[in-house]
């Protein structure tokens, strides 16, 4: 899975756009290409699917120019509190994927591409 969060607070506090969920992304897309609703859901859904695959399966990373990369990170196995009950615990060591942003992103308008 994408981390959603990262990029949620990613969009929010260097983009200052508002946060698109699925249906306003593919309602934009379709807009943009002058194509249908359901054949920008099914790019997008195959969009999404060979991009997590290739995270997850392939080779754990996905660059796009003038975009960012996302990627995986292992996280080292740390130890935490239970705040309900303040009890030391153990959080177990896991691998999450991350997302970088270009440095050129800022500069790139969807509001100039006309492609």
């Amino acid at each position: 899975m994408l981390n959603s969060l990262v990029f949620s607070i990613f969009a929010h506090h260097f983009l200052k756009v508002r946060i698109m969920n699925k249906t306003q992304i593919v309602a934009a897309f379709a807009e943009k290409a002058g194509i249908t609703k359901t054949d920008a859901s099914k790019f997008f859904n195959a969009l999404m699917g060979v991009m997590a695959d290739n995270i997850v399966e392939g080779d754990g990373e996905i660059s796009i120019p003038d975009f960012g990369r996302f990627s995986i990170k292992h996280v080292a196995e740390r130890q935490g509190v239970n705040p309900a009950t303040g009890e030391k615990i153990t959080i177990a060591a896991r691998d999450k994927v991350v997302f970088k942003a270009s440095d050129s992103l800022p500069y790139f308008s969807r509001k100039h591409s006309n492609e």
